[in-house]
């Protein structure tokens, strides 16, 4: 049953290993802990919802918003045990950057605000970024102090469409791991990412450092504060909806989601055996 918690409240049921669902009692993000697995997964811009008071003073339209959020991204990895996600649009503040960063002044090419943003609602969405760092951190630290090591898979995607050039369906970023120690599971990994077969002739193709570079806050603060812990960011491209109109193919997503169930399973395994 989905449940309303202040982050206080989740931490408090984390460090008890309690299974629960909750929304954050803002709704900023949601957690689901079925149980308390070995690894989580993770989709920090999946949200889309941008609070009311940020209305008019926003240059960005719905569409401009939604064209770089990562849509669907948690419903992607939604049937795995631990899944933390954010439900606040990336333009409100991004959780894949500090917080002395997370307000964007300009995006994408034209400033976000059509005034200076007010100190009141800078500060509502520095509580929030910091809210769910509170809580993700609780909970990798439960996992990996319970395993020893945790594995952290950080789902995004892209916009291919932007890129003049071709682009894999599948990108991982490993510039911030470990590579003396992980780069032979980042490799394993992009070679499972590539056996993925999605409908409508989608190749089936994942580079490494190809598109990004796995260098957002989001991988490098579980990095940085976890000394087992490996964080995997992962990118779609988002040949599962059509960019242009907002359309999303749930028959892509369905398939992603379905073949990620079987591979991430493989993953942690192999993370666990090189321990």
């Amino acid at each position: 049953m989905m449940r309303r918690l202040t982050p206080e409240e989740m931490i408090g049921l984390i460090q008890s290993e309690t299974p629960f669902e909750a929304v954050a009692s803002d709704y900023s993000f949601r957690v689901k802990v079925a149980s308390y697995a070995p690894y989580i997964c993770a989709a920090v811009h999946d949200g889309h919802q941008f609070r009311k008071s940020l209305w008019d003073i926003c240059t960005h339209t719905d569409y401009e918003r939604w064209y770089e959020e990562d849509p669907c991204t948690r419903e992607m990895v939604a049937s795995h045990p631990i899944v933390i996600s954010g439900a606040d649009s990336r333009f409100e503040y991004d959780l894949n950057r500090p917080p002395e960063d997370c307000i964007f002044e300009d995006a994408w090419g034209k400033p976000l605000w059509k005034s200076k943003l007010p100190q009141a609602e800078r500060a509502i969405s520095l509580a929030k970024h910091n809210a769910f760092y509170r809580v993700a951190h609780a909970l990798n630290a439960q996992i990996e102090s319970k395993y020893g090591a945790a594995l952290v898979f950080d789902m995004h995607s892209y916009n291919w469409k932007r890129w003049d050039r071709v682009v894999p369906t599948w990108n991982l970023g490993t510039t911030n791991i470990d590579n003396s120690r992980f780069g032979f599971l980042a490799e394993s990994w992009r070679s499972r990412l590539a056996q993925i077969q999605l409908p409508h002739g989608i190749p089936s193709t994942a580079r490494i450092n190809d598109v990004f570079f796995g260098k957002g806050y989001f991988l490098k603060s579980l990095t940085d504060t976890f000394e087992n812990t490996l964080v995997l960011a992962t990118e779609i491209s988002k040949v599962y909806c059509d960019e242009t109109s907002g359309i999303i193919f749930p028959e892509v997503v369905d398939s992603a989601a379905r073949q990620l169930k079987e591979l991430i399973p493989l993953q942690l395994t192999e993370f666990q055996e090189s321990l």
